[in-house]
């Protein structure tokens, strides 16, 4: 009953001096009269401050946390799930360039050899075609040889009547003539 009188009396005066407090009294929360009931209101509001954080904002943080910690945990297997993914498409393709790098080696190879057969088959036919114009230009000089070495011999004998009537002024004997340019042909 001691600390409501004091408290009356304490609010009179700081009414009376304009809300402030009395002189030569201590400020209100550093009075020892009302450590007690600061005590028991600091208890209660630290209990249900407590109580309230443990039943209500903690779980609820926890669960956020807990929900943040899936989602990253999620994300780093899809993102390593993806990786895998990626180095086996990345496999596939590097393994995908190969087989055509070598097919296209091997077509290019296969068209080689057959260009190859194609032109030694036009080389093979283009020597035949010029091996027989060669033969067919052969025989034909022969035959111009042959028939030009026929007529040799008449030719002769015309030069030599002729040589001979124009340096003597007589004709010539043709059988002496004859006879003369047969020993020198043997």
């Amino acid at each position: 009953m001691g600390s409501r009188m004091a408290n009356q009396e304490l609010a009179a005066t700081t009414t009376a001096n304009g809300g402030a407090a009395p002189e030569g009294g201590a400020f209100p929360p550093f009075d020892s009269s009302y450590f007690s009931s600061t005590l028991i209101w600091l208890a209660l509001t630290f209990g249900l401050l407590f109580l309230l954080m443990s039943r209500v904002a903690l779980p609820r943080v926890e669960g956020i946390l807990g929900d943040r910690r899936k989602k990253i945990d999620d994300d780093l297997n899809a993102a390593r799930l993806a990786k895998q993914q990626a180095d086996a498409a990345f496999a596939a393709h590097a393994k995908a360039l190969a087989d055509a790098r070598s097919n296209a080696q091997l077509l290019a190879q296969q068209a080689r050899d057959a260009q190859n057969v194609q032109n030694e088959a036009k080389r093979a036919e283009l020597e035949k075609n010029l091996g027989a114009k060669l033969a067919s230009a052969e025989a034909k000089i022969a035959q111009t040889k042959t028939a030009a070495m026929a007529n040799v011999g008449a030719i002769a004998h015309e030069t030599a009547s002729a040589i001979f009537e124009k340096l003597t002024g007589q004709a010539a004997d043709a059988d002496a003539l004859h006879a003369a340019l047969a020993a020198k042909q043997s």
